[in-house]
């Protein structure tokens, strides 16, 4: 398995430039493997990538290859939430993908390792390894410890949900001092069934990474084992030529679905399979937003992890991990088990041992927590295209709730009147214009959702937008609303007072006008645009709806 490198005298010159970089005859000769690494000292689930890309290194040396480490940016959700700084995370996730392709294509790689942890940086990752095609397989840096506060353990989400209760009066400074202090105690990925630890187990479920890639946390030395077995198993696929598309297939796709509905993953998993399918090639009749409906359906909820239970990540890795989970789905005859996986045996042989050790974390597929999985796609005449809520984290008061809108065309006008006490029980927040096109950029609302829960209204107020939400985010918060108010959809002419009906059983999302009212209303109706430049500018002219995947036309 020579590399392009080391076949002719036409490439000594590119030769003298390894020998540069103190490269070896033996090296020259040897198989070349990217390490895509995502390190940097601004997000706590990649502060110490640079340990697991070294762990993945190794192994592909043990097994014979040349592993070059190569970076690749990221941005942290949390430390961009609630500024104007979210804006950049959804559009990165494209840089991310644009990057990696450069970087491998350019240096000649013949397979990849991605190595990353968080929210865009995974499926950006993804897109990459669908786009170039080369032997490739992920590990992550794992979730962070769960904190504990007076004895109650905690999270990001948490966090956010105290700033909450502190703004409307229900602690004070030291106790907001106390959680600060503790609800993030480790690096890694944030410890809740967040954005990050969703695609992290997800990846499993495509095939695309080791058992326990989603679940082991990031302090465990576990963790520097499962990454020197993925160096070694890069090698194989390699060696066998099995590329991403030998195991990114349509069945590959539903079993991720599956175990994102038996998970009660982030909402946000709905954009991001449906960007990575299309960079697999799949079509709207392989994998849509309506798909995942009729996936819902049929899935029982095994898991419920904060935000949506009392469990955490680490729980979930004792109880067996996303191993476990899938034995249940496979068992239950829910799953594909013949699907090829980057171990490079079938899904089934994979799985096969693996062992429910806690049937408290990870139910019975005979005794679920809900006989439907922990998403819903709503439609109607608010939202023809689309929405999404991750129903498995809404209170049962408010699987149902029909209230008057309150509306506000930016997160911080919302928050501004959430903070001060002006959204009362019974209440629809909508916030518009923080769509891919609106914001642009589609930030997350993981703000005004907190400060909901944490001034007690979680089971009395809903909010809906054509912006997402943070997998921390719980209540009745529906988001991708689609088209998109930017876009002239019905969000954008709702007025205050309007009532809206949400029935998440019946999957549906109305306001009460007439045809005639809204066509009327359209008719006068011009969308606010928000001034912009630099690459927000050029992705605003270049992005695609929610529903689509938030992907960039091609």
């Amino acid at each position: 398995m020579n590399n392009i490198f080391s076949l002719s005298k036409d490439m000594s010159s590119q030769r003298s430039l390894l020998r540069a970089l103190g490269w070896t005859d033996e090296e020259i000769q040897r198989p070349l493997v990217g390490i895509i690494c995502a390190q940097s000292d601004i997000i706590p689930g990649h502060m110490h990538l640079d340990d697991v890309a070294n762990a993945a290194a190794e192994g592909v040396i043990a097994a014979g290859g040349k592993p070059v480490i190569m970076p690749s940016i990221g941005v942290c959700d949390g430390i961009a939430m609630g500024h104007a700084g979210m804006k950049y995370s959804l559009p990165s996730r494209e840089v991310i993908a644009d990057s990696a392709e450069i970087l491998l294509r350019a240096h000649g790689m013949q397979a990849a390792i991605f190595v990353g942890n968080c929210d865009k940086i995974i499926p950006g990752m993804l897109m990459a390894a669908a786009r170039v095609n080369i032997p490739a397989i992920f590990v992550s840096g794992g979730p962070m410890l769960a904190g504990r506060v007076r004895g109650k353990r905690t999270s990001l989400s948490t966090m956010f949900e105290q700033v909450g209760a502190y703004n409307a009066g229900r602690i004070d400074e030291a106790e907001l001092k106390n959680y600060e202090c503790n609800a993030c105690p480790t690096c890694g990925s944030c410890s809740g069934m967040f954005t990050a630890n969703s695609l992290n187990c997800l990846t499993e479920a495509l095939g695309m990474a080791l058992p326990g890639n989603g679940t082991i946390p990031m302090v465990y030395s576990a963790r520097l084992a499962l990454a020197k077995r993925t160096g070694a198993a890069i090698m194989e696929l390699l060696r066998r030529d099995i590329k991403p598309s030998d195991i990114m297939t349509p069945a590959a796709f539903k079993n991720a679905e599956t175990v994102d509905m038996a998970i009660g993953a982030s909402t946000n998993t709905v954009l991001h399979l449906i960007a990575i399918a299309r960079e697999a090639g799949l079509g709207e009749e392989q994998i849509s937003i309506d798909s995942l409906n009729a996936i819902s359906e049929r899935t029982p909820n095994l898991c419920r992890l904060a935000p949506a239970g009392e469990h955490y990540i680490e729980e979930l890795n004792e109880a067996g991990g996303i191993s476990a989970v899938m034995k249940e789905l496979l068992d239950a005859g829910l799953m594909d088990g013949g699907v090829m996986t980057a171990a490079g045996v079938t899904l089934a042989e994979l799985v096969k041992d693996a062992r429910n050790l806690d049937p408290e974390i990870i139910r019975h597929a005979s005794s679920p927590y809900s006989a439907q999985g922990g998403l819903a796609i709503l439609k109607g005449n608010l939202a023809e295209g689309g929405s999404v809520v991750k129903k498995s984290a809404v209170d049962p008061a408010m699987l149902r709730h029909s209230g008057p809108a309150r509306c506000f065309d930016s997160e911080e006008a919302a928050m501004t009147a959430i903070s001060s006490g002006t959204i009362k029980a019974g209440d629809v927040v909508v916030i518009r214009y923080e769509g891919p096109k609106g914001g642009p950029g589609m930030r997350e609302m993981l703000t005004p959702t907190s400060a909901i829960v944490g001034a007690g209204l979680g089971d009395r107020v809903a909010l809906i937008t054509d912006g997402r939400f943070s997998g921390a985010t719980r209540g009745a918060a529906i988001g991708h609303v689609c088209p998109e108010a930017a876009e002239g959809g019905t969000i954008g002419i709702i007025e205050d007072g309007d009532i809206i009906d949400i029935d998440i059983p019946a999957c549906s999302l109305n306001v009460r006008l007439t045809d005639k009212q809204i066509k009327e209303r359209k008719d006068a109706f011009k969308p606010l645009v928000k001034p912009i430049a630099g690459y927000l500018k050029r992705y605003r002219d270049s992005v695609t709806s929610a529903s689509d995947g938030a992907v960039l036309k091609k």
